[in-house]
């Protein structure tokens, strides 16, 4: 493709990454080690979080919270765990694979976040934890979802893979350092997969929480049940971040709020300039700001929340529009062609019907990213407005 769906090479290429990889073979830590600790520091600072632990994936970061609060006694076998229907399916599995159960939430419509209004309808005496996924970028309500959770004495899993670096502008402004996606609930959880906007040259994940016990848990579930070498005090895993990994990502980090300011110019200029009868734009979320907020502030508060991991179009004949955009040598991509409950690995679940199915036809991600340059970002807006 002549514009490929995300260049990772060209993101990359702005790094220089051979002196400290030297450095990191002379010092021969390759597990854990100074690199590690450094970067858990400086990530949790980053996410106002007190805490943070580097593991293998985002998938591993999600597992282990389930796992951990199993340990502590806050979870139990079939125990149920609140998600949405329309994340990757990693999220489910995570549940799942802790041998407790997924109740499958729907989407609203507007802006594909978890829907908090049909969060009473899911309750049950067996409800113990809520899992909203910051999905493509923007936050769910969290303030809406703290307040249900609290009221109903539920654990709140972030799943902020798809968020690094998202915030409200007005959410509890006086909490210094500011709080940012993964910090607003119990514990969240993180992916650096390559094309993240904050990736690693290969997999990661990271937990924060302000939480001592539940990092503490899974940092020996994560080290083979491991406290001590050969003393096993746990049922344990092996999830660790490679210190080359975070030596990357140590570097990629000091980007990270630039990186995201440039998608999000990418995105204003999608938003401006795509203007298509058979095309819905990504809607920004409508949270009630507080009632002392002026409207500009309001407005910081929508475009800061946003990281724009993705740029995902709604249209009734999307599989045409993908195969007009391949003929101008765009690449796109589907996130995601099947909701989780109509797996195939979910066959149990295949059955329910859950509002707004439909999304998963009509929905087509166009290519963003903080690399991105006008030229391309205006050859896709000419391309899809004469689709």
């Amino acid at each position: 493709m002549e514009i490929p769906f995300i260049d990772i090479a060209k993101i990359n290429a702005r790094f220089c990454f051979t002196q400290a990889f030297e450095k990191n073979l002379s010092r021969a830590q390759f597990i854990l080690g100074e690199e590690c600790q450094a970067f858990e520091r400086e990530f949790s600072a980053y996410c106002g979080a007190k805490y943070c632990v580097g593991v293998g994936s985002g998938y591993d970061a999600l597992f282990l919270i389930l796992k951990a609060y199993k340990e502590l006694g806050k979870l139990r076998d079939f125990d149920e765990v609140i998600v949405p229907k329309n994340s990757y399916v990693a999220s489910a599995f995570a549940i799942t694979q802790n041998n407790l159960t997924p109740i499958f939430a729907p989407p609203r419509e507007k802006d594909f976040l978890l829907d908090c209004s049909a969060l009473d309808s899911l309750l049950s005496p067996r409800t113990r934890a809520i899992m909203p996924v910051h999905l493509f970028g923007q936050l769910c309500d969290m303030r809406a979802i703290l307040d249900f959770a609290k009221k109903h004495d539920l654990l709140v899993i972030e799943d902020s893979a798809q968020a690094h670096g998202a915030y409200f502008a007005n959410f509890n402004t006086e909490s210094k350092p500011l709080k940012r996606a993964g910090s607003y609930a119990n514990a969240g959880a993180f992916s650096f997969y390559p094309a993240k906007n904050l990736g690693a040259l290969g997999d990661g994940g990271a937990v924060v929480s302000d939480d001592e016990a539940l990092i503490r848990t899974i940092r020996v579930i994560a080290n083979s049940g491991s406290e001590k070498k050969y003393i096993h005090t746990l049922q344990g895993v092996n999830s660790r971040l490679d210190s080359i990994q975070a030596m990357f990502l140590r570097q990629k980090l000091k980007a990270l709020d630039s990186d995201n300011s440039a998608r999000r110019e990418v995105a204003k200029a999608y938003l401006q300039g795509i203007k298509h009868k058979d095309i819905l734009l990504p809607a920004l979320a409508d949270y009630e700001p507080d009632s002392t907020q002026s409207a500009q502030t309001s407005d910081i508060l929508h475009a800061s929340s946003h990281v724009w991991h993705l740029f995902v179009l709604r249209s009734p004949r999307r599989d045409a529009l993908q195969e007009h955009l391949r003929a101008q040598g765009i690449e796109s991509l589907i996130h995601y062609p099947l909701p989780i409950h109509k797996q195939k690995a979910f066959a149990q679940y295949n059955a329910l019907n859950l509002p707004n199915q439909d999304l998963h036809s009509q929905i087509l991600s166009i290519p963003i990213s903080q690399v991105q340059d006008e030229a391309t970002t205006q050859k896709i807006i000419h391309a899809i407005n004469n689709f």
